[in-house]
């Protein structure tokens, strides 16, 4: 048992990892630092708070100007969310993950699209009728 115990302390495969022994993946995405997460965190949060601004001071006048610029700053917050958090790039995984996430973009954007396109003909054809339209009806 013993002569077990000195090989395992002889290779340096014992219940610790020697230095040189980091299991690094390296799978081209970058491991974010203090430093960027602090970027993404203050960029996050700057974009938030402009789009709360623009609502709560009623800054632009039209509602769907105001909706547009507000997407806009989603769109920006999504980018940040996915460099600054999620370390993604177009290397990660020999570009599985950016294969994916377009995938994703894809699907998103057909769902959401297509229900504001039939919320919006909803919206139109369901009106209530005025007491004039109503007259008309047999």
């Amino acid at each position: 048992m013993s002569s077990h115990m000195d090989n395992l302390a002889d290779t340096g495969h014992g219940g610790h990892h020697g230095h040189h022994d980091h299991h690094d993946d390296d799978d081209g995405a970058a491991h974010g630092t203090l430093k960027s997460y602090l970027t993404g965190f203050v960029l996050a949060a700057i974009l938030t708070a402009i789009p709360f601004w623009l609502v709560m001071d009623r800054v632009i006048d039209s509602s769907r100007v105001t909706g547009l610029v507000i997407l806009a700053f989603a769109v920006v917050q999504i980018v940040v969310h996915i460099i600054y958090f999620l370390h993604m790039d177009t290397k990660s995984e020999s570009g599985w993950n950016m294969l994916a996430l377009i995938f994703t973009l894809v699907l998103v954007v057909i769902t959401l699209s297509g229900s504001i396109w039939i919320m919006y003909h909803l919206n139109s054809n369901m009106m209530p009728m005025s007491t004039h339209d109503m007259r008309k009806m047999p």
